[in-house]
């Protein structure tokens, strides 16, 4: 028993930490939105680029000519769209606005039901989601960069918020267990 109490305590600590952290990159992310937003998409446009190349490298581990001629055209195409992304910020910024408004507005529908009854800082965070994504899809074709910095910073210090007040939680009940 002791060993799950201090196990306990040990993961609200740093559940809070990574919080703390977390708020501070959030707020970060909110100071300088410009760069937050480039980097964003920039990362995206790595990310599908590099999935393009590995689906292209699994095709080749495709049991038939025909599947494997499937996956690396696949592969192809992903790979052109991660290109595309990275030699057009500004299109990618377009796209990501996009699909950030319907991301933000799908996790504050869950973090809303996850949070009824359990958790206020859930529901309350569910709601700022929602907002924001709100907010984001009427702002388009105009938010681009800066508002996908600014929201992943509100989004980024909600989950702070909400780690460090986790965490807390957490520690507390292991005390009182302790105790």
């Amino acid at each position: 028993m002791s060993n799950a109490l201090e196990a306990a305590k040990s993961g609200g600590t740093s559940m809070a930490i990574l919080g703390v952290i977390a708020i501070i990159l959030g707020m970060l992310c909110m100071v300088m939105p410009g760069i937050t937003g480039l980097s964003v998409v920039t990362m995206v446009g790595v990310l599908v680029l590099v999935g393009g190349i590995v689906r292209m490298i699994w095709a080749f581990k495709a049991g038939s000519f025909g599947k494997g001629l499937l996956v690396f055209l696949v592969g192809g195409l992903t790979l052109l769209a991660g290109i595309i992304l990275l030699a057009n910020p500004l299109f990618a910024a377009g796209m990501l606005t996009i699909i950030l408004a319907i991301y933000f507005i799908a996790d504050g529908i869950s973090e809303i039901a996850a949070g009824m009854g359990n958790s206020g800082w859930l529901v309350f965070a569910g709601i700022v989601s929602i907002l924001l994504g709100i907010m984001l899809w009427r702002q388009f074709p105009l938010a681009g960069v800066f508002a996908i910095g600014i929201l992943f910073g509100i989004k980024m210090f909600m989950v702070g918020m909400i780690m460090v007040t986790g965490g807390s939680a957490i520690r507390s009940v292991a005390k009182q267990a302790g105790a």
